[in-house]
């Protein structure tokens, strides 16, 4: 479940560049039966929140695959979380890229100022003395596959898509790959893995960029601004430079939409 791909981020980008592509590979990651949601944290974020951070953990393996070397933590029965993904990534230049585990909540906190519901609860958790994200683990989710894209159900599947590249582009994710990309049997897509963003970058280079746009996500993002970010609960885990990167590239996602609209026209552009 958790890995980092081998594909380039431009083959990647290639891949995600049209709302038709993508069919999945169906090997699921599942380890308990189904619920009848995958996405069922939404609406209980705090109540996950809680679990994730102060549940006893009764078990903690290392992950097989993952250049990141996460581990699988299993919690006591009862409680509304099986299990999290453990990442102890201090901020640091690892392989080439600036990697923190900070970033990972980040992410999730942006997630839920957005809405968005696509990034699993994230939150801080300390064992052995080591300060890492612990990673709410969706059972019953199945990995995008390069070989077999997903082919869901039209227009969810590209709805999503779209949004995924909204995000990416809001917060610097330079690495998004099929490796950090699950979906559920009823199509739901779950994006993990951003311990990568929220860089300081002031472009849109080297991210998938916009072919549709969705309006009511777009209309929260033009909403963002850097005091509000700051008092967020996402400020405590972003710097206040990558704040106001990330207001600019928002800004720079305006223009670029406003180019989409100019040449293809607003009913093609957004859903």
């Amino acid at each position: 479940m958790w890995r980092r791909s081998l594909f380039t981020g431009v083959v990647v980008a290639a891949l995600l560049a049209t709302p038709q592509s993508g069919r999945l590979n169906a090997q699921a990651a599942a380890t308990t039966p189904a619920a009848a949601c995958s996405k069922n944290w939404v609406g209980h974020e705090a109540e996950f929140e809680q679990a994730i951070r102060e549940s006893k953990v009764t078990k903690i393996e290392a992950v097989p695959i993952g250049v990141t070397k996460p581990q699988r933590a299993w919690l006591e029965a009862g409680g509304p979380v099986g299990s999290f993904a453990w990442k102890v990534l201090p901020p640091g230049y690892k392989n080439g890229y600036m990697e923190s585990y900070k970033a990972e909540i980040a992410a999730y906190e942006i997630d839920k100022i957005l809405d968005l519901h696509m990034v699993p609860p994230i939150v801080e958790r300390s064992m052995s003395g080591l300060n890492g994200a612990a990673v709410y683990w969706i059972e019953n989710t199945k990995n995008w596959n390069k070989d077999h894209p997903p082919t869901g159900p039209e227009p969810q599947w590209s709805f999503q898509i779209s949004r995924m590249k909204m995000l990416d582009l809001l917060i610097a994710n330079i690495d998004r790959n099929q490796g950090n990309l699950l979906y559920d049997a009823d199509w739901h897509l779950f994006l993990i893995d951003h311990s990568r963003a929220f860089i300081g970058k002031k472009d849109l280079k080297n991210i998938t960029p916009l072919s549709r746009v969705d309006r009511a996500l777009w209309e929260k993002m033009q909403a963002l601004t850097f005091e509000g970010l700051k008092a967020s609960p996402a400020g405590k885990w972003v710097s206040d430079n990558d704040l106001k990167a990330l207001i600019i590239r928002r800004d720079l996602m305006a223009r670029s939409i406003a180019d989409l609209v100019a040449k293809r026209g607003e009913a093609s552009v957004f859903f």
